[in-house]
């Protein structure tokens, strides 16, 4: 079953008897935070959570982004409604990347019926979705209902690679890198101190599986790409990024096209904090 659903199916869905929970994910380097962007519009009824306070934890050795505390991350989902035996559909404004870290997140703790919103945002306002402005929040407090609408974070069953096991992935199976390709290159770097990429790692943006209208391209073109890198079913793959996030969505468009990717949580951000590992640059693997 694909993870990624349309607009009609989305409003299909809220009609139904047992209707979604529907989460809002922003996020933005540079204008506006992501509170702010939710409340300037958003899908009816839907609940924001924050990829900084909700969906990480506090930057450090681990990273500009890493995983949240599952139990921390438990909380937030169902203060926001989320509950194991209702489906779920995360959207966000851009290119789904940020809806990805929270597909990840949901469907690494045990959640089986998670959504991502082919366009998002945008393509619910292009269809003519009624818009909501305004501050939404959590329908649930700490200490009320959401008891009676469990989510718990016991398992932890999505693939992922730790900073000891990357360069392996890159000699015997295959490494992307998902950071648009001057950053993979190591000509331009505005986000961490360190320029390039791992040694061995393929560059497959996300401009590869998501067109300018942020949804994503014709299923057989996307295969190809990936094709083309060496991902098909049976090889080891995994994805990094900059700090984690934008690799989600990697890994969730690999699950679309039925290869289980594992992600590397810490991904560049973390590489970089020991100056002993090997920098590559340039548009090769290296």
């Amino acid at each position: 079953m694909t993870p990624f659903i349309d607009v009609r199916t989305l409003r299909d869905m809220l009609d139904s008897e047992r209707p979604p929970t529907v989460l809002g994910a922003r996020w933005r380097y540079l204008g506006p935070s992501g509170d702010e962007l939710f409340a300037q519009g958003h899908i009816p009824g839907s609940v924001y959570l924050d990829l900084d306070d909700d969906l990480s934890s506090d930057p450090g050795d681990g990273g500009r982004h890493p995983l949240p505390d599952p139990a921390e991350f438990a909380a937030s989902v169902r203060r926001a409604g989320v509950s194991h035996d209702r489906p779920v559909v995360v959207s966000d404004t851009g290119d789904g990347t940020i809806a990805a870290r929270l597909w990840w997140l949901l469907r690494h703790h045990g959640h089986d019926e998670v959504f991502v919103l082919d366009g998002g945002f945008t393509a619910w306002v292009a269809d003519g979705g009624e818009v909501e402005v305004g501050t939404t929040h959590p329908p649930y407090d700490d200490e009320g209902p959401e008891a009676e609408r469990p989510f718990t974070a016991d398992v932890a069953r999505m693939p992922v690679v730790g900073i000891a096991q990357v360069e392996t992935v890159a000699r015997s199976g295959v490494l992307l890198d998902a950071r648009a390709p001057a950053r993979y290159a190591g000509e331009v770097e505005p986000l961490d101190p360190v320029a390039g990429h791992i040694p061995g790692a393929w560059n497959a943006p996300t401009s590869m599986s998501v067109g300018p209208d942020m949804r994503l391209r014709d299923r057989s073109d996307v295969e190809a790409g990936f094709a083309n890198l060496g991902v098909v079913p049976g090889v080891d793959v995994a994805a990094y990024c900059g700090s984690g996030v934008t690799a989600a969505h990697t890994v969730l468009v690999l699950h679309h096209l039925g290869i289980e990717a594992a992600l590397f949580p810490g991904s560049w951000s973390q590489w970089i904090t020991d100056p002993a590992r090997p920098v590559a640059v340039g548009s090769k693997p290296g």
